[in-house]
C-alpha cells in the first residue's frame, strides 16, 4: 500500500469565502494531494480543513497553507467562539496507512522547522510529537489563547520548539503535532443558555468539574493534601468538552473532541449527553461532526443502535451509516453525506477508481456482454459468490425477525454479520480480478526491444499472472465459507426461505467452480512449477470439498421441500 498520512489544519477564518478558498487553492496546488474536506464555521470563525497525501506532499500542503493563512489572517481582529492562538491555529498529522510514528514525527518536525524560519512564526510540538512532554496537550498550550501568548511566550518554560521567542502579533502562534484520530463532534441542545450546556460538557468529559464544599458551581473548591482541587470525573474517558453558544443556529451545543474513538466510540459521546441533558430538563435534538470521521465510527454506531432497538446487526454498510446518521440526528443543523463526510468514501472518490460493484446491474452487465475481455468470468464468478453468501444472510436476517423466535435473535444476527463480511470480501474481489487481468495485458504491453527488455517483459508476465491466478484462488477460499452460514440456515433458518437457502448454495457451487476455471487457465500460462503444482493442489481439495458441503445442503433442502 502506498504511504498516506492525514492532516487536519484548523484555520482563524469561518466567514470569508475568498480567504478560505485560497488556502484551499494552496492545499490543492501540491501534487499527490487530496483536499477531502472543508468545514468553515462563523459562529466559531474558524475552518477545519482535511486532506491526505504522501509525507513529502503533505508537509509542502501544509506549508503552503499555513503561508496563505499568515498572509491572509490578522489575529489582531479575530474575534470567535472558539479557543484560539494562531492563523493556523493547530496542524496535526493523522497517520493513515504505511506510515508509521516516527515517520509522522519527522512530517511534524520537518513543517515545524520551516514555518519557524520562513515564516518566523513560533511553533509548539504537541501531542506525539512534544519535546516537552509537560506541554504536549492542546489545551495546555493554548492557555491565555491569543491574547495571553504576548506574556506567556517569554517565560523560559514556554520558549518555542522552532521560531523566535517572540509573539508574532498578525499571525500568532501555531501548533504542529502527531495524534491519533480525532473527531470533532457537537451535540445539540434545546436550550441557547451557554450555563446549562457547559453544565453537560462538565458531566461527560474525562476532566470532569472541580468539587465544591456545598457541591455548587460557584461553591468553595475541596482542595487535596497537596492543596490541589479535587475534582469530579466525567462519565467519559478521552473527551474533552466545553459548551457554546451558536448564533447561526441559535442553539447551544456540548463540543466534544473525542481523542480515543476505540474506547470511547461517538454513539457512546452522544447517549452520554442524552443522559446527561435529560437529567437536567433538557433534551438533546441531534448532533453534527465537524470535519471528517472514519467509516467505521458510523457502522459501530449503527450497530449499536439496532441492538439497542433488539434487531439484527446484519445489514449493509449503507444502511449500517444510514441508521447512525438518523439516530444522532447528524442532519438536523445541515445534511450529513456520508459520501463527503466519510474518510474512506471521500478518499475513493478523489482516486476516481472505476468500481464495477458500484455499477447498477444493468451496467455491469453491459460491460460484461460488451467486446473487452475484462470483466469476465473472473468477476462473475466472485458475484456469485457474493449473491450466495448474500441469501444466507438474508435468510438469517428474515430469522432474526421471524415472530416467536426472540431468544434466537442474537444467534441469527451474528451469521448475519458474518455474511455481511463475506458478501464485502468478495464484492472487493470482483473489482481485484479485473485489475489483475489487467495487469497481466500491461505486462505484456512493455517493450521488448533489447534482450534486457525481453527479459524484464517475460519477468513482469510471470508476476502480473502468478497475481492474476492467486485471485481467483482468493475467491474460491473466501466462498467457501459460506457453506457453513448456509448449512446453518437450511437446518435452522425460518422454513419458509429454504429456497433461498438453495438458491444461495448453487450460487456459491457456482462460483467455486468458476473461480477453478480462472486459476486453471492464468496456472497454464505459468513457467514456476512449483508455483503451478501448489496452486493446482490448493485447488482440486478446496473444489472436492465444495462438492461435498454442496450436496449435503442441497439434500437438506430437497428434504425440506419436498414436505412442504
Amino acid at each position: 500500500m502506498k504511504k498516506l498520512i492525514e492532516c487536519v489544519p484548523n484555520f482563524s477564518e469561518g466567514c470569508d469565502q475568498n480567504v478560505i478558498r485560497q488556502i484551499t487553492d494552496a492545499i490543492e496546488s501540491v501534487e499527490g494531494v487530496s483536499l477531502l474536506d472543508v468545514d468553515p464555521g462563523a459562529s466559531t470563525n474558524r475552518t477545519v480543513v482535511t486532506f491526505v497525501g504522501s509525507p513529502d506532499a503533505a508537509v509542502e500542503a501544509a506549508f503552503r497553507a499555513i503561508k496563505k493563512g499568515a498572509e491572509l489572517i490578522d489575529m489582531r481582529r479575530h474575534k470567535g467562539a472558539h479557543p484560539r492562538m494562531g492563523a493556523t491555529d493547530v496542524c496535526p498529522f493523522i497517520p493513515v496507512s504505511s506510515v508509521n510514528w516516527e515517520e509522522a514525527i519527522e512530517c511534524a518536525n520537518r513543517l515545524g522547522k520551516r514555518v519557524g524560519e520562513e515564516l518566523k512564526i513560533p511553533v509548539y510540538l504537541y501531542e506525539k510529537a512534544a519535546k516537552d512532554k509537560a506541554r504536549s496537550n492542546l489545551s495546555v498550550i493554548r492557555g491565555g489563547e491569543y491574547e495571553g501568548f504576548f506574556e506567556k511566550i517569554k517565560q523560559p518554560e514556554w520558549k518555542p520548539d522552532f521560531g523566535p521567542a517572540v509573539f508574532n502579533e498578525k499571525s500568532g502562534a501555531t501548533v504542529i503535532g502527531v495524534r491519533d484520530f480525532l473527531v470533532a463532534y457537537n451535540v445539540n441542545l434545546n436550550t441557547k443558555s451557554v450555563r446549562r450546556a457547559t453544565s453537560v460538557a462538565f458531566d461527560v468529559r474525562e476532566q470532569g468539574r472541580v468539587k465544591t464544599e456545598d457541591g455548587t458551581p460557584s461553591g468553595k473548591p475541596v482542595l487535596d493534601a497537596n492543596g490541589e482541587p479535587v475534582r469530579i470525573a466525567g462519565m467519559l474517558k478521552h473527551v474533552k468538552a466545553i459548551g457554546w453558544f451558536v448564533k447561526e443556529y441559535g442553539i447551544a451545543q456540548v463540543s466534544m473532541n473525542l481523542t480515543n474513538i476505540e474506547e470511547t466510540p461517538l454513539h457512546l459521546a452522544f447517549d452520554a449527553c442524552v443522559e446527561s441533558a435529560a437529567k437536567r430538563g433538557m433534551r438533546v435534538t441531534g448532533s453534527e461532526i465537524v470535519g471528517m470521521v472514519p467509516k467505521k465510527c458510523l457502522v459501530d454506531a449503527g450497530r449499536y443502535f439496532l441492538r439497542k432497538q433488539q434487531w439484527s446487526e446484519g445489514v449493509s454498510e449503507e444502511e449500517l451509516i444510514d441508521m447512525a446518521v438518523r439516530s444522532m440526528a447528524l442532519s438536523e443543523l445541515k445534511p450529513f453525506d456520508p459520501n463527503e463526510k466519510v474518510i474512506e468514501f471521500k478518499i475513493q472518490s478523489a482516486e476516481s477508481k472505476k468500481s464495477l460493484v458500484k455499477m447498477d446491474v444493468r451496467d455491469f452487465c453491459n460491460e460484461t456482454l460488451s467486446d473487452s475481455p475484462a470483466p469476465g468470468g473472473g468477476s462473475v464468478a466472485a458475484l456469485m459468490g457474493a449473491l450466495g453468501a448474500s441469501l444466507g444472510g438474508m435468510v438469517a436476517n428474515l430469522s432474526a425477525g421471524k415472530r416467536g423466535w426472540d431468544e434466537k435473535l442474537e444467534y441469527f444476527s451474528n451469521w448475519a454479520v458474518k455474511a455481511q463480511r463475506l458478501k464485502d470480501e468478495l464484492l472487493s474481489l470482483v473489482d481485484e480480478d479485473t485489475a489483475a487481468f489487467n495487469k497481466v495485458m500491461e505486462a505484456f504491453a512493455l517493450p521488448k526491444v533489447s534482450a534486457e527488455e525481453k527479459t524484464a517483459r517475460w519477468a513482469a508476465i510471470e508476476v502480473a499472472t502468478k497475481h492474476a491466478a492467486e485471485v481467483p484462488l482468493n475467491v474460491m477460499e473466501t466462498a467457501s465459507k459460506s457453506y457453513a452460514l448456509l448449512a446453518e440456515m437450511a437446518e435452522k433458518g425460518n422454513p419458509a426461505s429454504i429456497s433461498d437457502v438453495g438458491v444461495g448454495a448453487l450460487a456459491t457451487h457456482a462460483c467455486i467452480e468458476g473461480a477453478a476455471l480462472n486459476v486453471r487457465i492464468n496456472v497454464g500460462q505459468l513457467k514456476d512449477e512449483k508455483f503451478k503444482s501448489a496452486l493446482s493442489d490448493k485447488v482440486r481439495k478446496i473444489s472436492a470439498d465444495s462438492e461435498a458441503q454442496f450436496k449435503n445442503i442441497n439434500q437438506i433442502v430437497e428434504g425440506k421441500l419436498s414436505k412442504s
